[in-house]
């Protein structure tokens, strides 16, 4: 029998109105965001499950199947979204800082730190989350994984060599140096993160850290 309440009848839960032919890549979409809607919300990667995702998005969880395979499937493709819009945000701060490679480096690092804390669920799940599972035991590729954040480490690399084309700088392989300072200025996130009281100055260590690692010449 419905339950009822004093105000009438129970309303039934709203099912997600299917797609039209051809929308099939909008319901795709949707099982990505509500697994990140999902990560935001609980800071638990275990807490994506393909019912967890179904119920968010509002469909039955064998909906799921034609779109994704597996659960770490569809990890991967938040992962693979967020990297696509930190790229996105690197080279466009990089661009709004003008024409001076300097400026243009110290802009695409402080935004990098900027992205970390402000998402902090999400950068965590990006650089090794819980979710990577052993390989084999799954539908992922080792592809699909040493090829995560490399447009948004190629953008350190490109504000590197146009450093050291101007003579901003001393670094002799922008690629090796551009890992080199994403390592740094990951660990220094990471510990921000960790560490209850953070008693330093961010900015001084990540000027520093730039500074040291690019050996940027003064300007």
């Amino acid at each position: 029998m419905e339950k009822t309440s004093a105000a009438g009848p129970a309303a039934p839960k709203r099912a997600r109105t299917r797609n039209r032919r051809g929308e099939g890549s909008r319901l795709r979409e949707d099982i990505i965001s509500a697994a990140a809607a999902l990560l935001d919300e609980t800071g638990d990667e275990h807490a994506i499950t393909l019912r967890s995702v179904a119920r968010k998005v509002g469909i039955a969880a064998p909906s799921i199947y034609p779109h994704f395979p597996d659960q770490p499937a569809i990890m991967l493709a938040v992962v693979q979204r967020e990297f696509a819009q930190l790229e996105t945000l690197l080279r466009s701060v990089a661009q709004e800082a003008g024409d001076d490679p300097r400026e243009q480096l110290y802009a695409v690092c402080r935004s990098y730190l900027a992205f970390a804390k402000s998402h902090p669920e999400r950068y965590r799940t990006m650089f090794g989350g819980l979710w990577m599972p052993t390989l084999g035991d799954n539908s992922l590729t080792e592809e699909d994984l040493v090829s995560l954040g490399s447009g948004a480490i190629q953008v350190l690399v490109d504000v590197l060599t146009d450093c050291a084309a101007a003579g901003q700088c001393a670094t002799s392989d922008p690629s090796l140096d551009a890992i080199t300072l994403w390592l740094s200025l990951h660990g220094l996130a990471h510990q921000r993160a960790v560490i209850r009281a953070f008693p330093w100055s961010e900015e001084s260590i990540a000027d520093s850290i730039i500074t040291g690692i690019t050996r940027l010449k003064d300007a």
